[in-house]
């Protein structure tokens, strides 16, 4: 019972992280599929891994990644903590 309890738990805090980040907004440049290179320009997302994923939301946060779509980027993802960038990624991606 106690392994149930504590999967439950674990699980409602992994979807609560989740829920953090507004994937209709990304899907919006970046396709319901994630493969649309959003305005030309960005990498396509379903190709990338989700340690790539995370690294990129993390580094567009921090101002440290991205080519032309960093400022924009910056914007997007600036609300979000880490963890909720990281559980995030792991929602889409490879």
């Amino acid at each position: 019972m106690k392994k149930i309890v504590m999967s439950i738990v674990a699980l409602t805090a992994t979807t609560a992280l989740m829920a953090a980040v507004e994937a209709g907004a990304c899907q919006g440049c970046h396709g319901q599929d994630w493969s649309k290179i959003a305005l030309g320009k960005s990498k396509n997302v379903s190709e990338m891994t989700h340690a790539d994923i995370a690294t990129a939301l993390k580094g567009y946060k921090a101002g440290t990644y991205g080519g032309p779509m960093a400022g924009l980027m910056k914007g997007q993802v600036a609300k979000y903590s880490d963890a909720d960038l990281e559980a995030f990624s792991k929602t889409i991606g490879k």
